[in-house]
């Protein structure tokens, strides 16, 4: 499977992470995420009830509907027939299971658009070898190509623009902006260009949005045990810090995300709200680019730029 696609399509494939849709679904749901990585029971079950806060149910997948809705809607503004499917690599519908269907229905070379930005192994490499072992698990399955990586893209940053402006308005003048990411082990591959890639968006939604201003980047969700070294600062250990140093209001801008996931929902509306809350900081979260249609016109461009100047080949 390529990353770098230079033929035409006949579908295009949204692929997630996916997410419980009930009370019912969500220790399966943390079993599947954590099948082989030892994840002790009882931190399942801690995790478990940020989503029974919320009823049981993530936002992934409501998002995601939205967003194919949307992706549908840019390409027949652009005239452009392509089949949209979408598959999760953790919960209906499962990614082989869209793969299947693709095949059935003639299938034969998509475009995969994920929900995830950067670079490294679990915001890109893990993506790629999920479709590999999806195509691996359907007879003829089409060919699938992973899109680039999309993070410096205008439809993404924008959105996160527009936000920053809007939460600094609501605050006051010596507001502090704080981007911020999934965590991930330093030993994982790929790590430096993730934070790279980090650091480089922020700066850029930065400087757009409120030149001069300071920020800083710090990091949320973390998973791993106590021993293993993660990317740090945690955010609510950077908000003890900065209110420490006497700033009175933050905007908290997770650029690592595409979309208002339960760990956006959780950890930064909950978690990170109550903590500043309690060091008397005024708080703000930027809202994720989810489906703002210059978000959602990203598949048609990174296609578009793959193929050429000629349009995706729509008939089967």
């Amino acid at each position: 499977m390529s990353d770098a696609p230079t033929t035409e399509y006949d579908a295009l494939l949204l692929v997630s992470f996916g997410g419980p849709e009930g009370p019912d679904d969500v220790m399966p749901f943390l079993e599947n995420v954590t099948r082989g990585r030892n994840v002790p029971r009882e931190r399942l079950e801690s995790v478990a009830e940020h989503y029974y806060r919320f009823g049981g149910v993530s936002p992934i997948n409501e998002q995601c509907r939205r967003l194919k809705a949307a992706i549908e809607a840019d390409l027949a503004a652009h005239s452009i027939d392509l089949p949209v499917y979408w598959g999760n690599r953790n919960w209906t519908p499962y990614l082989a299971d869209t793969v299947r269907q693709m095949a059935a229905d003639g299938v034969r070379r998509a475009a995969a658009f994920v929900t995830s930005a950067y670079s490294g192994y679990s915001t890109h490499q893990q993506y790629v070898e999920d479709i590999a072992r999806a195509r691996a698990e359907v007879p003829e399955a089409p060919q699938i190509d992973k899109l680039p990586v999309y993070c410096r893209r205008s439809g993404f940053i924008d959105p996160f623009v527009d936000g920053v402006r809007d939460a600094l308005a609501r605050l006051p003048e010596d507001a502090r902006l704080v981007f911020t990411a999934h965590s991930v082990p330093l030993a994982q591959p790929g790590r430096a260009d993730y934070v790279a890639e980090l650091q480089d968006v922020a700066a850029t939604v930065a400087e757009r949005a409120a030149p001069g201003r300071p920020w800083t980047l710090a990091y949320q969700s973390r998973s791993g045990p106590p021993s293993q070294p993660w990317l740090e600062p945690d955010i609510c250990d950077h908000l003890e810090e900065l209110a420490g140093q006497g700033v009175g209001a933050v905007a908290v801008v997770p650029i690592g995300f595409v979309s208002d996931h339960m760990e956006v929902k959780y950890d930064l509306d909950v978690e990170a709200a109550d903590k500043a809350a309690a060091l008397g900081l005024r708080f703000e979260r930027v809202p994720t680019p989810s489906a703002d249609p210059r978000f959602a016109a990203l598949p048609r461009e990174l296609i578009t730029e793959s193929v050429g100047a000629a349009p995706p080949r729509a008939g089967r």
